[in-house]
């Protein structure tokens, strides 16, 4: 009788071997949002800058529907050998509080490749607000409490969660306008008809660069260097203390897939967010380029599991569920 040391050789032995040949065909990219979004721009530029570091062709693929979850569950089933993977965003730790019925457990169905970038964020108004700083503004939501309209581009999405956040922190209850995408949540309050929105840089810096609306503070721990933004305290100086929030992009494949396959997408990874072109078109979306430990595989899922426990309660408390 064979022991289990002999069993389990010639599996480990295949598993090496096709890593070794990986890839011998093109990879397919879920991303699980529509063309043409900021995530779609993330990962057309990403499939060029991996490419070459990783020796193979990158196919997109938009898979798009119920917030992200579609494709994900896509990426979550598909088989564990490296050529399904999936780009996703802050969504993938939104969703476990988001949605009540969730087709796949974000922490067990996936292995994590490590993080690509980050998106800061804007907190802007009408231009007919009164207030001409932060200071101003957190006078005049106060006093008007009940009658602020706070824009977002849908449940789920960036711009629902900061706002989410935001009324967490300063313990102040919005009237939530939710809308289906950014364009038509941005035209609302290009109009006065909405007072205020908080959004990604990526949507935010052109109408503020304008004068099209009025910019109070950036979301990050750290001011930005942007000309136009430049000047935007964070929300942390202004006195919300501890806000800090980005929309982020990672890299995931499904749970199984050999860990040398891994090691490899992640290795190309590394070299991808050094490529010169990818920074400068990231740079053009007002993102910063992930240059830290989460990098790694393992901080990534830790960071991941950090933010579904930051997300959690601020979503459970507003009872903001998705179908």
């Amino acid at each position: 009788m064979r022991t289990p040391l002999l069993l389990a050789l010639p599996l480990a032995l295949t598993a090496l071997n096709a890593a070794a040949d990986y890839p011998d065909k093109p990879i397919t990219l879920i991303v699980p949002f529509a063309a043409g979004g900021p995530t779609d721009k993330v990962a057309r530029d990403l499939a060029e800058a991996i490419r070459k570091p990783l020796g193979g062709t990158v196919v997109i693929e938009n898979v798009g529907g119920a917030g992200g979850t579609l494709g994900a569950a896509r990426v979550a089933k598909a088989a564990p050998d490296g050529y399904t993977v999936l780009l996703h965003h802050i969504g993938i730790a939104s969703a476990p509080s988001l949605y009540r019925n969730l087709p796949y457990k974000t922490l067990e169905d996936f292995e994590y490749l490590g993080m690509v970038n980050e998106v800061p964020m804007t907190l802007i108004g009408r231009t007919t607000l009164p207030a001409g700083s932060y200071a101003e503004l957190g006078k005049w939501l106060e006093a008007n409490k009940g009658k602020i309209n706070l824009a977002h581009a849908g449940v789920g999405s960036a711009s629902h969660l900061c706002g989410l956040l935001y009324q967490s922190s300063i313990k102040l209850d919005m009237i939530t306008v939710p809308y289906k995408g950014t364009a038509p949540a941005m035209n609302d309050l290009l109009g006065g008809q909405v007072d205020i929105m908080c959004d990604q840089t990526t949507n935010t810096t052109g109408q503020i660069e304008s004068g099209k609306v009025k910019a109070y503070a950036v979301t990050t721990s750290k001011r930005l260097s942007a000309p136009a933004l430049a000047k935007l305290p964070t929300l942390d100086e202004a006195g919300v203390k501890g806000f800090n929030m980005s929309v982020w992009h990672g890299l995931y494949a499904p749970k199984g897939t050999p860990k040398a396959v891994v090691d490899k997408i992640n290795g190309a990874l590394r070299t991808a967010l050094k490529d010169p072109e990818f920074h400068k078109r990231q740079e053009a979306l007002g993102a910063v380029i992930i240059a830290d430990a989460r990098l790694a595989p393992v901080e990534h899922k830790k960071f991941v599991e950090a933010e579904i426990n930051k997300l959690s309660p601020v979503i459970k408390a507003a009872g903001q569920y998705a179908d």
